[in-house]
């Protein structure tokens, strides 16, 4: 069967004195099981036989689905990752006040994402997703690595142990500007860092980058009798001096220290209050300089969609990844809205604007791994562990672990809960009560590998373990995850009239502001409407994505040859609602 279908990868060639991370439950990740994908939304046009993908889905899964079509031929990998930063992102949900002052409209905080891991955990994520990428990227190829002080200096070996010492290319300090708080006993930290890899060590696409002459340099040249800009030179090869144009030199050339891009600013046009967004800028330079027009980018941490903007600007193929559903949602409008200022405007080259958008595991219960492990716990009413590295909670006496959501469970999964177990408790109590089982254990899943519980058994014969696998996916059925919005939709001669739209989680929250809200259409973020819906795809022809501070228009003309039309409205916690209207 074609979900059972593995690939494995090339390993690398043992160097005697290589240095190389260990850590518990460190273990190889040589091949990867297929994952099928469901295509459920298209917008715009294949562009020389090309359309660009957007997957929602664990970014393992999501480039174990695509090791079948495009290993070895991606150009760019740029990843912006989880930093260990310990802290939770949220975004500000602000209902749209249209039409009242700024201080009337209602907002709140909703978590994205956390960033909070134990050292183990986040570096064998990484590895895994590292060693994948690897085999994505083409024998040309380039990946460039995101992180920060929490974490830089382990990612750095473990890029050196997957790609190679030999293939490393750059340490870039993003050195960001801005106000600067005063910290306790230290420096205050400033900057960012970005490692660069690529597949090899010789053959590999590089496009020097300049910035702009800076006014200190420009000084340094004086006017010809034609106004011409000009400084006499000493020749570095000998014969004296020679005369250089300043409209010859195409500008500085950038090094690997950059303190020309701020962050994003607080109202520039391309923020999309989206937590930890990175600048366009950052990401076009890096796309300059590694890629040619036409080449494959890669980012499987999307966020806010920033790689994927900058490379439809200019004129690169994409692919991009996220496991939160409001990155894909923020992703999908800021691409929509790229494309269509891209149509407006007359293009010298070729220019990739139409986009799918897959699930892989579909699976499609939460917004974000954050909010699906604290509703899994209210549903079963665990008793949470905050700060347990080993359970997430005990429910009746046993210890609970919730297993990665918005997919299936594997045996591979279960490798850091078996590296972290109490052994030394275990032995204690198997010594006092022989027959006992030493530990009651109750794995929750979201679907699981057939014979996950009896490996586990198996590998931890010696205790006697009292194991229970909890399949929400079996038992959805009596678990209240989240209230599915509802919607008021008719037809009025040739118009399609959207009069009420009622998002229950979110009304629920705002409840809980006791704000008002004058008109349903302040808490909606989009309205995309296919009116010849197939049954499978959503392939919309309206894509009503107003400004921030704009609202839907709920009105639309309906078209002579329409049919089924496929309705689907996302509110501002990017939750969408899909509804048909014959």
């Amino acid at each position: 069967m074609e979900g059972q279908m593995t690939f494995e990868f090339a390993k690398r060639p043992t160097i005697k004195g290589f240095p190389e991370l260990r850590w518990t439950g460190k273990r190889p990740y040589e091949s990867t099981q297929y994952y099928p994908a469901q295509l459920r939304e298209r917008y715009g046009e294949e562009t020389n036989g090309w359309i660009n993908k957007i997957f929602w889905g664990d970014n393992l899964q999501v480039m174990s689905h695509l090791i079948k079509e495009y290993r070895g031929k991606i150009d760019l990998i740029y990843i912006d990752p989880p930093f260990d930063s310990k802290a939770d992102y949220k975004k500000k949900i602000e209902v749209k006040g249209v039409g009242k002052a700024e201080t009337d409209s209602t907002s709140f905080e909703e978590k994205q994402y956390g960033d909070i891991w134990t050292n183990d955990e986040y570096l064998q994520f990484m590895y895994e997703r590292l060693l994948i990428m690897r085999e994505l990227l083409s024998e040309s190829g380039s990946i460039y690595v995101h992180c920060d002080w929490h974490k830089s200096s382990f990612l750095r070996i473990i890029l050196d142990e997957v790609f190679g010492p030999e293939n490393f290319r750059n340490e870039i300090v993003w050195s960001y500007f801005g106000f600067k708080r005063a910290t306790s006993k230290k420096f205050p930290q400033k900057h960012d860092l970005i490692y660069s890899y690529t597949k090899n060590s010789d053959n590999y696409t590089w496009n020097v980058q300049y910035r702009p002459h800076s006014p200190e340099y420009i000084k340094r040249f004086k006017k010809d009798e034609n106004g011409r800009l000009y400084r006499d030179d000493v020749n570095p090869t000998g014969g004296g001096t020679r005369i250089i144009y300043l409209d010859e030199v195409k500008g500085d050339i950038i090094d690997s220290v950059w303190n020309d891009i701020p962050p994003v600013n607080p109202v520039a046009k391309e923020r999309c209050d989206y937590p930890t967004q990175k600048p366009e800028k950052l990401v076009e330079r890096i796309i300059n300089a590694s890629t040619n027009p036409g080449d494959l980018v890669f980012d499987c941490f999307m966020g806010s969609g920033t790689t994927q903007a900058v490379a439809m600007k200019l004129g690169r193929r994409f692919i991009g990844a996220d496991i939160n559903l409001g990155s894909i949602q923020t992703t999908t409008k800021r691409l929509i809205n790229v494309a269509n200022e891209l149509s407006e405007q007359l293009q010298d080259n070729e220019k990739y604007t139409g986009f799918e958008v897959y699930n892989v595991n579909n699976y499609d219960f939460f917004r974000n791994p954050l909010e699906a492990k604290e509703l899994i716990i209210q549903a079963l009413e665990i008793q949470p562990f905050p700060q347990s590295d080993v359970w997430d909670g005990e429910l009746d006496g046993r210890m609970v672990k919730i297993m990665p959501v918005n997919r299936i469970a594997t045996k591979a999964d279960l490798e850091e809960l078996k590296a972290n177990l109490p052994y030394k408790t275990y032995e204690k109590r198997k010594a006092e009560n022989p027959t006992q089982p030493v530990e009651k254990i109750t794995i929750v899943c979201m679907g699981h590998e057939p014979d996950l519980k009896a490996s586990l058994e198996q590998e931890l014969s010696e205790y006697k373990l009292d194991i229970e696998i909890v399949d929400i996916l079996r038992e959805k059925k009596d678990l209240q995850l989240k209230r599915e919005a509802e919607a008021e939709i008719v037809r009025e001669g040739n118009k399609l009239v959207i009069r009420a739209f009622y998002p229950m989680n979110l009304m629920q929250k705002l409840s809980l502001q006791k704000e008002y809200v004058e008109d349903w259409r302040q808490l909606v973020e989009s309205i995309m409407i296919d009116w010849n819906f197939d049954g499978v795809v959503m392939q919309p022809t309206v894509t009503d994505v107003p400004d921030k501070k704009e609202i839907v228009s709920g009105v639309y003309d309906i078209p002579e040859n329409a049919g089924t039309i496929r309705v689907k409205i996302t509110d501002l916690l990017s939750e969408s609602l899909e509804v048909e209207v014959e």
